[in-house]
């Protein structure tokens, strides 16, 4: 269990933050940005279920349990595997967290009709701040994979699956709150030339 009593340490003044086994590695490092982003899409998602807890009670119950596999991520992000011996089982994301997230989304798509072009990001609030939420989150998987490629760096690749399918949930929980897709605003190619 994490224990906070002091907000600032002043350790980080020097540009640097602590990995889960206690390495520094300065801020603007791609691992920082990677789980840093992660916790932006989790802020976002705070943000939309501003929007969400009231209105549809079951998407929002699903967003929390998305906040919460956030840290988890975040938690794996932080902790790279070095080969090294930590003392304790770190926290990793696994296969069953991406699982139930697909099953969700099965279960909000059964209902929406096929798209006929791309989704422009709006349409009610509630929409906007998951399509926000769901660009975020396309952001920190691409920090993720770029950290992947990295031969010095690991990447649990059950943690690139879980993100992905996160902004996958996103999208489709953002056309449910549109009115099951009928308040969407569709791209319409060409439209202002």
């Amino acid at each position: 269990m994490v224990k906070l009593n002091k907000i600032y340490t002043r350790t980080g003044d020097d540009g640097t933050t602590g990995l889960g086994a206690g390495d520094r590695r300065l801020k603007s490092d791609m691992r920082i940005e990677a789980f840093g982003t992660v916790d932006e899409a989790n802020a976002c998602i705070g943000l939309a279920r501003l929007h969400t807890e009231s209105a549809y009670p079951e998407i929002d119950a699903m967003l929390a349990r998305i906040q919460n596999d956030l840290f988890d991520l975040g938690a794996d992000l932080a902790t790279p595997d070095t080969g090294k011996p930590l003392g304790y089982e770190p926290l990793r994301i696994i296969a069953e967290q991406t699982a139930r997230i697909e099953t969700e989304i099965d279960q909000l798509n059964a209902n929406l009709q096929p798209l006929r072009s791309f989704v422009l990001p709006g349409g009610s609030p509630a929409a906007a701040a998951l399509h926000l939420a769901r660009t975020v989150a396309r952001r920190a998987e691409r920090m993720m994979v770029a950290l992947a490629q990295d031969p010095a760096e690991h990447v649990n690749r059950d943690g690139i699956k879980y993100i992905n399918r996160v902004s996958d949930f996103l999208f489709v929980a953002a056309r449910v709150v549109n009115d099951n897709g009928k308040a969407d605003v569709l791209w319409v190619p060409g439209k202002n030339r």
